[in-house]
Order: C-alpha cells, then sequence, then structure tokens
C-alpha cells in the first residue's frame, strides 16, 4: 500500500459511486442513495472539479485498481472558509490503512491548492470508529460533536479539524 496514488475523478468514475452505494457501504451516513442522486453525484463532481471549487480523486493502488476515493471542497467553517473532506474505501480494500494513507496525500494536496483556506475539516459519524481513526492517525484535533439533517434523518457527527499551515 506504500505506492498508493490520487488521481483526479474523471467522467469514467461513476462505477465506484455505484459500488459505495451499498447499505452496508452507506451505515454511517444514513443509507444509500438513489439512482438519481447517485448520478447527479457524478456531475457534481465533475463540474466541482473543472470549476477548482473542489479536488475529488480516485485512489488508486500501483496497479491502477481503484480503492476508493477521497476528496476536499470549499465550505464555511465557525465563520471561516475552510476546505472539508470526506473518504470512502472498498470493502475489500479496508482495514490495510489505504484511507489513513489516502488522507495523508490530500493534505500535502490541500496544503498546495488551499489558496486562503487555514483549516480542513472532517465530519465522520460518532459511530465510525474507523474513520474517527484516521482522523486522528493524520494529526486532526477533535474540537466538537454536533447533530444535523442528512439524507432524511438525523446524523451525529464528530468535528474534526487540521491546521493547514502548520
Amino acid at each position: 500500500m506504500d505506492s498508493l496514488r490520487l488521481r483526479l475523478w474523471s467522467e469514467n468514475d461513476l462505477e465506484l459511486l455505484h459500488a459505495a452505494n451499498t447499505p452496508a457501504m452507506t451505515a454511517h451516513l444514513n443509507g444509500p442513495e438513489t439512482e438519481e442522486q447517485v448520478v447527479e453525484r457524478q456531475a457534481r463532481y465533475l463540474r466541482l472539479v473543472a470549476s477548482g471549487e473542489a479536488r475529488m480523486f480516485v485512489i488508486e493502488d500501483p496497479e491502477g485498481a481503484s480503492l476508493g476515493s477521497i476528496g476536499y471542497w470549499r465550505m464555511d467553517w465557525r465563520d471561516e472558509p475552510a476546505l472539508e473532506t470526506g473518504w470512502f474505501v472498498r470493502p475489500e480494500a479496508q482495514g490495510r490503512g489505504v484511507a489513513s494513507k489516502a488522507l495523508a496525500l490530500l493534505i500535502d494536496d490541500a496544503r498546495a491548492h488551499r489558496g486562503d483556506r487555514r483549516f480542513l475539516t472532517a465530519f465522520p459519524g460518532v459511530d465510525n470508529p474507523a474513520s474517527n481513526s484516521v482522523c486522528r492517525r493524520n494529526g486532526f484535533a477533535l474540537v466538537g460533536t454536533f447533530t444535523e439533517a442528512f439524507r432524511g434523518a438525523e446524523l451525529t457527527v464528530n468535528e474534526w479539524v487540521l491546521d493547514l499551515t502548520g
């Protein structure tokens, strides 16, 4: 797993969104999206990457096989311009450090492309120990917990932040 790479999202990556849209893969996100929502997510990723408002990536192994996705996008956090990150790893690649290594690569990319945005944030569900551990291992600080509406239900998340200037 030392040779992971991040490849910018392309029009050929819809299959990866379908692979991640299962009850098991979305258990910490209040369940799967509809087909229409998945297709819209693909279009949104392409739009945001093209405009520079987000950087969405496919996580690839040395042979170019897709192991998951990770990205970041602009948002406001505590009344300050920031970036938010999120990721998923295919079940067959989980438990091998893929998400942690991909996040380390993403942090380097975010530092290079952050503009005036100082903080990178992540909001994994409180019931998602794997993603919370990925944040901790990559130097994020846990600064809070909150509940918000997401996909038609309430979702309680941990609020992690990393200072990209440090």
